[in-house]
């Protein structure tokens, strides 16, 4: 089988070969290093790729991570290969082309080369969203580990890391709920998203429930998979706009 070609705009449905012909270095101007001092402390950056245009959105914790102007335009593929260590290229490569095609879900520890050329150890976690049934967009975190791999033997390592992508990929569905909550609050009540936030933590401090217990319940009564509790229910009815008269 061939190998995808790295595009700057895309990546290929195709697992890579296992050694990508790839420039040692950034080239292409997108992204320029800076004088950024490494992290001292574990920073998590966000990503997402958008599979059906090519396109990558960073959070400004994940320039940080590489040693990156916060703000800058965020990397192509192909440039955000080469700051991987050569020797994981590939392994992320294929991880994310297999997501694209697979909508499989992963998590794999690497290693980046920041701009200045500090090495950094990185567990990279990547969840996939679909639509008509096929993946749309890629996204996840990245979470440096350089100062805090776990004690113990590989065996060990492998369940500590284990055990801690359970609970970022718990965050991340916490994250994706209340963000479907606000969007379903904003269409009840004609609010801002900074007002549909504010409305579930006032739901949720008044309810004593967890604000992404509130988000749960919210999102799957709109689904009809369950029925809107009576309190939270009675907290959104007060914050809809009262029906207009017929003209």
């Amino acid at each position: 089988m061939s190998s995808p070609a790295v595009s700057r705009h895309r990546l290929d449905d195709r697992p890579p070969r296992s050694e990508p012909v790839l420039p040692s270095r950034p080239a292409n101007g997108t992204t320029q290093p800076t004088d950024i001092s490494p992290p001292t402390h574990r920073i998590t950056g966000r990503y997402r790729y958008d599979r059906r245009t090519g396109d990558w959105w960073w959070s400004p914790e994940m320039f940080t991570l590489h040693g990156l102007a916060a703000g800058s335009p965020p990397p192509d593929t192909e440039t955000y290969l080469q700051y991987q260590h050569a020797e994981d290229r590939a392994r992320l490569l294929e991880a994310i082309s297999r997501a694209c095609a697979t909508g499989n879900d992963f998590a794999l520890e690497t290693r980046i080369i920041r701009a200045d050329g500090q090495e950094r150890d990185v567990v990279l976690v990547g969840e996939c969203r679909t639509a008509d049934g096929s993946v749309t967009v890629v996204e996840g975190m990245a979470i440096d580990i350089t100062e805090c791999h776990p004690p113990g033997s590989a065996t060990d390592r492998a369940s500590a890391l284990q055990a801690e992508v359970g609970q970022l990929r718990a965050a991340m569905a916490s994250r994706a709920s209340i963000e479907q909550a606000k969007g379903i609050l904003m269409l009840l009540t004609s609010c801002s998203d900074q007002v549909a936030f504010d409305l579930l933590a006032h739901i949720s401090s008044h309810t004593h429930r967890k604000v992404r217990d509130v988000a749960l319940v919210i999102t799957e009564s709109a689904a009809g998979r369950r029925r809107l509790p009576d309190d939270v229910r009675a907290i959104i009815r007060d914050a809809c706009p009262p029906p207009q008269p017929l003209r």
